[in-house]
């Protein structure tokens, strides 16, 4: 058994991955994309994965973020088991408990600033006026408040980053997933956005994972892992 598994009675744990693996059949053959990955990830962690193209990271955050399944294996998010969920109860936690933020940001062109970020508060149910608290709140912590009204087009590659972050985090979610967060920005931008980031992790005391091939990126997180062929095969960093 790995040695980056660790049991799972700690309620401190918001993400476990024990025995994980995901074999994807391709005709007569097999393609083991993870191969027996061990992971905790405990509230307030902030933690980057990096592998080069083609390492399983990919895969591995569909599985952390309940969007896919692993082949064998367990995975807990808030110690529930996601393999006992059905779709309507994987999709109610996804919503709640998963906050994603894209490397190419995803948002919806014709919505403006405020209305991407409240789009998963509708999606959730909650009343007009619980919405334009918690937007105004989470536009004001990543300063954006003065491109409120403003549309994805008229926004800088960093300003629609952090508004995919403010997305991510408006529903509170336990953890929140990076996916090459910064691939599609210049390294001064990049750099802002893993300010607040850094700073969303101290102060919020929010659970992050960063999944990246770029080690400056890396060495910002709490902890590096190191994954080739679908395995972890160093701890980086401490």
């Amino acid at each position: 058994m790995s040695e980056f598994y660790k049991d799972n009675s700690d309620d401190d744990h918001v993400l476990v991955l024990q025995d994980v693996y995901k074999i994807y059949k391709l005709g007569q053959s097999e393609v083991i994309a993870l191969d027996n990955v061990n992971l905790n990830v405990d509230k307030g962690d902030f933690i980057s994965v990096m592998g080069p193209s083609g390492s399983g990271k990919t895969t591995l955050l569909n599985i952390m973020g309940a969007l896919d399944l692993p082949t064998k294996g367990k995975v807990f998010i808030n110690n529930l088991d996601l393999e006992k969920l059905d779709d309507s109860q994987l999709t109610k936690l996804r919503r709640n408990e998963i906050g994603f933020v894209f490397q190419f940001f995803n948002l919806i062109p014709v919505l403006t600033c405020f209305e991407n970020i409240e789009l998963p508060l509708i999606i959730s149910g909650m009343k007009k006026n619980e919405r334009v608290k918690r937007v105004n709140d989470i536009l004001e912590k990543v300063g954006l408040n003065r491109h409120r009204e403003h549309k994805p087009n008229e926004l800088s590659g960093g300003q629609q980053q952090r508004v995919a972050i403010a997305r991510a985090l408006v529903n509170k979610p336990s953890i929140v997933l990076a996916d090459e967060l910064t691939g599609d920005l210049d390294s001064h931008t990049g750099e802002i956005i893993m300010d607040y980031l850094e700073t969303l992790n101290r102060s919020e005391h929010q659970t992050i994972v960063v999944v990246t091939h770029d080690i400056k990126v890396a060495k910002r997180t709490n902890q590096i892992y190191q994954i080739e062929d679908g395995t972890f095969i160093s701890k980086l960093k401490t």
